[in-house]
């Protein structure tokens, strides 16, 4: 290994085998590998159904190979597929919300019978509370608090998502977690 290649990390050095046609195909197999798992939960804290989630999984990882090509690395990986991967949902969120012929305010108590319903939450009554408070909230915000909730994800990553100022997801977030204490003072 030359002294360039181990100054590379890990992720710069994957966007390199994706550059090489020999190595492209290998290279998306490990992409898919490595961030599976963290797009999965993204999805799904946003659309709330498993087959859905992993769908949209399906057709994110898809767009990142039709595209694999055009991506120039000026942003990070990681950043790229995050940003496919939350269009992707909010584009299904919306032609649903369109097939469905619900309104925004409709929308958050069919999200909240759909987590009261789904068999793949675990029973803990705190958590389905705090699911249900987050789906509460209005889509950005509720965008906005799981990634920086669950994924523990800096302003400036989610600025770079997103396209949203650092000062706006800032207080988008405090937004939500003023409405999330809101809800469970309300339903204590």
């Amino acid at each position: 290994m030359d002294e360039s290649s181990e100054n590379m990390s890990a992720e710069e050095q994957l966007v390199e085998r994706l550059r090489d046609p020999s190595q492209c195909r290998a290279a998306f197999g490990d992409v898919i590998k490595l961030y599976s798992e963290p797009l999965y939960r993204q999805i799904r804290r946003m659309v709330q159904t498993h087959h859905d989630a992993d769908d949209l999984l399906q057709n994110t990882f898809m767009k990142a190979w039709q595209s694999i090509d055009a991506f120039r690395g000026q942003a990070k990986l990681s950043t790229w597929l995050y940003k496919i991967a939350i269009n992707e949902s909010l584009t299904f969120l919306e032609r649903e919300r369109k097939r469905n012929n619900i309104s925004i305010d409709d929308e958050e108590s069919a999200v909240v019978h759909l987590i009261e319903s789904d068999d793949m939450i675990d029973g803990d009554e705190l958590k389905l509370n705090l699911r249900k408070a987050v789906a509460s909230l209005p889509e950005k915000q509720r965008l906005v608090f799981n990634m920086r909730y669950y994924d523990e994800m800096k302003y400036e990553k989610m600025s770079e998502i997103l396209g949203t100022s650092v000062g706006a997801l800032k207080a988008s977030y405090h937004l939500a977690v003023k409405k999330i204490e809101q809800f469970f003072s309300e339903n204590e």
